[in-house]
């Protein structure tokens, strides 16, 4: 049994906060098509591409597995066609997050104000690039949307992408506080294992893309936060066993 008491609550963003997958598989695919690329990521391809955590990530691995024999663009260097591609799907999901395409999963907002409200503090760690935390959460929660965050871990801070540790060591760093006290929230197998390796105990809300992963090891698997309070969390985190 654990003794800590719960202190802190840290959210993955995408598919755990809000069910983004949908869009960035389309932002991905008007990038391809703004380029002239004869690229295209249906959804069964795309689920199996997010077992590579990170855009950049992604796109380099699909096109060493599927597409070996394209060149980089104009003369760019593979890394700098790679950011390129990258920087056209960002501006292409954040308008679609700005034209309202992508909502918070159900009760995640209410956990976010009734822990806040409580005074537990909040924190984001997350493989995702800043620009796409602040398109979705600016749009969700309003300009203020920071002020909820006491710590903000991305792709910027962290670029050793999940599942390794990093962006939650980081987190905890920054809260200045143990693992024992914290409750993180997933929605992938790569995330849970990154959160576990940090010592966390997880709590998993599992899309249509991460459905089939393995969860074994999460303190809950959910099929969203709908209905889940601060005082659901505090005693599932008490009757957790010890790391």
């Amino acid at each position: 049994m654990t003794t800590q008491p719960l202190q802190a609550l840290i959210f993955d963003v995408d598919g755990t906060l809000a069910d983004t997958e949908s869009v960035h598989r389309a932002a991905f695919n008007q990038a391809f098509a703004e380029l002239g690329l004869d690229w295209h990521w249906d959804e069964a391809l795309y689920t199996e591409l997010l077992e590579v955590s990170g855009g950049k990530e992604r796109i380099a691995h699909y096109w060493r597995q599927v597409h070996p024999d394209v060149k980089p663009l104009d003369g760019m260097a593979l890394d700098e066609t790679i950011a390129h591609i990258h920087e056209l799907k960002t501006a292409a999901y954040e308008r679609a997050v700005q034209e309202g395409a992508v909502a918070l999963r159900p009760g995640a907002l209410k956990l976010i104000e009734a822990a806040y409200n409580e005074g537990l503090a909040l924190a984001i760690a997350t493989t995702t690039s800043p620009v796409n935390i602040a398109a979705l959460l600016r749009g969700a929660i309003g300009p203020d949307w920071r002020s909820f965050f006491q710590v903000v871990e991305d792709a910027s801070t962290a670029p050793k992408k999940k599942p390794h540790p990093q962006v939650y060591l980081q987190t905890l760093e920054g809260l200045g506080l143990p693992a024992e006290a914290c409750l993180a929230f997933e929605d992938s197998g790569n995330g849970l294992k990154a959160a576990r390796a940090a010592g966390l105990d997880t709590i998993v809300t599992p899309n249509a893309f991460t459905a089939h992963h393995d969860f074994t090891g999460a303190l809950r698997v959910l099929p969203s936060l709908e209905g889940v309070g601060v005082a659901h969390l505090r005693a599932w985190k008490a009757d957790a066993p010890a790391s």
